[in-house]
């Protein structure tokens, strides 16, 4: 495999600015790929933040119903 040393026309860092989710990243934010069939349906952070909080509190009073039978 040749390693190339050049960067191509087509990548354009002059608009970048450096360390720019350094902070975030810092603080531990967890970026997690989201599948396309899923984005569809949970479009922006804050559908999949609400979804994921409605199934943990379905799982904890699941939970709780099972561990009283």
């Amino acid at each position: 495999m040749k390693k190339q040393s050049e960067m191509l026309d087509e990548y354009d860092f002059s608009k970048g600015v450096r360390g720019k989710y350094a902070q975030a990243y810092n603080e531990g934010v967890n970026i997690v790929k989201i599948d396309e069939d899923v984005t569809k349906v949970f479009p922006d952070s804050k559908s999949v933040n609400e979804a994921l909080r409605t199934l943990m509190r379905l799982l904890a009073k699941n939970s709780k119903t099972a561990q009283s039978a």
